[in-house]
C-alpha cells in the first residue's frame, strides 16, 4: 500500500465506461447512479466532450494565467448568459471555487461593508469541501474532528429555519453559503419560503447571497442551475463537478461590482482554466445551450420522480423518497450499508448520504429505459434487506 488511506474503497476497479454504464475488468457492466460524485453529467466518455478535449491537446495544454486564455473568455460568456452573471474565476474543483468565493466575501465585507471581522454564515448539515476554510464552513462535525485549529468567521444556522434568520444574519454578516440541495447531508431541498426570507434579508442588509450549485449545477436538479427553479437570483455561485464532465475545474461567478474587491494578486491558481479544461467546459456547455438536451432531461427527470415515488416510496423500510432532477434521496428506517452490495450484485452502483440515506445521483443521459431497469433492481433490492440484517457500519460506493 502506497497511498494514505484517505478513502473508504471497495474492490471494485472500473476499466471502461459508456454513456449511463461502467465495466469493472471482468466485464461485469453496471448502471452508474453515482456519476463519479456527481460529476460524469453526460455520461461516460461523451462522445463531444472527448473530441473537444482531443482536439485541444493537440494544440495547447498549458501556459498559465500570466497569458491571455481565450477559451476562459467564450466559457464565461456562457456562463454569464445563462446565469445572468457577470465575472468568473476559473479554478480545479469545488472546494476551490467556494474557496475563492469565502475569500470574496471576506474582501466585499471589508471594503464595502467596513467590518473589521466579515463573517460567513453557513447551514448545519451543509458540505462545502475539504480545505480548511471549506471544512469550516461545513456544517458537518465529521468533516472537522481532528484539523483543530480551524479558521474563525463561520457560523451555521439550522437549514430551513425561517425563524433562526432574522436574529442569525447579525450586523458583522458578510456572505450566506447555502446549498438549495444539501446532497452529503441527506438530500435536503431548501423550502421555497425560507429561501424568499434569505433572499429578502440579504437584499436589505447589503449581505451577500452565494449558493454553491457545485453539486446542484449543471443540469442536476433538471436545469442547468438550481437557484433558476428556486425564483431567487443569488449574488455568487460556485460550480465544479458536472462542469468538465469528467475534467477537473472549477468556477465562481459573481455580479457586476464585486470585480472591485478582487482584482490583480487577490486570488490565483496556476492550473485554472487551462486550454483543456476550457476545451471540455465549452462542449459540454455547448450541449446544454445548442441541443434538445434541456427538453430530454426535463422529461426522463420526471419519469424517474414518478417510478421512484411509484415504486420505491412505499416498500418495506423505505421512510421517504426525497430530491429533485436527477439528485435523489432513499431514507430508509434502517442503515442503508447493507442494501449498497445487493444493489451492486443485480448490476446499479449508488451512493449514501449519511447511515440512513441512498443517495441516486444518475448520469442526466440514462435513458427511461434504463431508469425502470434500475429501479427495479432497487425493488428487488429493498424486498431482500429484511433478510441481510442491520448492520450498522457504512459503505460506500
Amino acid at each position: 500500500m502506497t497511498l494514505f488511506p484517505t478513502y473508504q474503497r471497495n474492490d471494485l476497479r472500473p476499466v471502461h465506461g459508456e454513456g449511463a454504464w461502467l465495466w469493472d475488468e471482468s466485464g461485469k457492466k453496471y448502471l452508474d447512479f453515482t456519476s463519479g460524485l456527481g460529476v460524469c453529467n453526460l455520461g461516460h466518455a461523451h462522445l463531444g466532450v472527448k473530441e473537444a478535449v482531443k482536439e485541444q491537446l493537440d494544440r495547447l495544454w498549458h501556459v498559465s494565467n500570466l497569458f491571455q486564455i481565450p477559451l476562459q473568455e467564450e466559457v464565461s460568456e456562457r456562463l454569464s448568459e445563462a446565469s445572468g452573471l457577470t465575472f468568473t474565476f476559473f479554478c480545479n474543483s469545488g472546494a476551490e471555487a467556494n474557496e475563492a468565493a469565502i475569500k470574496l466575501a471576506r474582501r466585499y465585507g471589508r471594503e464595502r461593508r467596513g467590518l473589521a471581522k466579515p463573517e460567513v454564515v453557513t447551514f448545519r448539515s451543509s458540505f462545502h469541501g475539504r480545505t480548511l476554510a471549506t471544512l469550516t464552513a461545513t456544517g458537518q462535525m465529521k468533516v472537522r474532528e481532528g484539523f483543530d485549529p480551524l479558521p474563525e468567521g463561520f457560523r451555521q444556522l439550522p437549514y430551513n429555519d425561517v425563524s433562526a434568520l432574522d436574529e442569525g444574519l447579525t450586523d458583522t454578516t458578510a456572505a450566506v453559503l447555502l446549498e438549495l440541495i444539501q446532497g452529503e447531508g441527506g438530500v435536503h431541498p431548501a423550502d421555497p419560503s425560507f429561501l424568499r426570507r434569505l433572499e429578502e434579508l440579504c437584499q436589505e442588509r447589503a449581505i451577500l447571497l452565494m449558493v454553491d450549485e457545485v453539486q446542484t449545477g449543471m443540469g442536476r436538479t433538471g436545469n442547468l442551475f438550481a437557484f433558476r427553479e428556486a425564483g431567487i437570483q443569488p449574488d455568487v455561485i460556485t460550480l465544479a463537478k458536472g462542469l468538465g464532465n469528467g475534467i477537473p475545474v472549477g468556477a465562481m461567478l459573481g455580479r457586476s461590482g464585486l470585480e472591485a474587491h478582487f482584482g490583480p494578486g487577490s486570488h490565483g491558481s496556476t492550473f485554472g482554466g487551462n486550454p483543456v479544461a476550457m476545451a471540455a467546459a465549452k462542449a459540454v456547455l455547448r450541449e446544454w445551450m445548442e441541443t434538445d438536451l434541456p427538453i430530454r432531461v426535463k422529461e426522463t427527470a420526471r419519469h424517474l420522480a414518478a417510478l421512484l415515488h411509484e415504486r420505491v416510496a412505499g416498500l418495506p423500510f423505505v421512510r421517504e423518497v426525497r430530491g429533485r432532477g436527477w439528485m435523489w434521496g432513499v431514507e430508509l428506517n434502517r442503515p442503508v450499508a447493507p442494501l449498497l452490495p445487493l444493489l451492486r450484485e443485480r448490476g446499479v452502483l449508488a451512493l449514501v448520504a449519511g447511515p440512513y440515506v441512498l443517495r441516486l445521483l444518475p448520469p442526466l443521459v440514462t435513458k427511461m429505459a434504463e431508469l425502470e431497469w434500475a429501479v427495479t433492481r432497487m425493488e428487488e433490492a429493498l424486498l431482500l434487506l429484511e433478510e441481510v440484517g442491520g448492520d450498522e457500519s457504512i459503505s460506500r460506493v
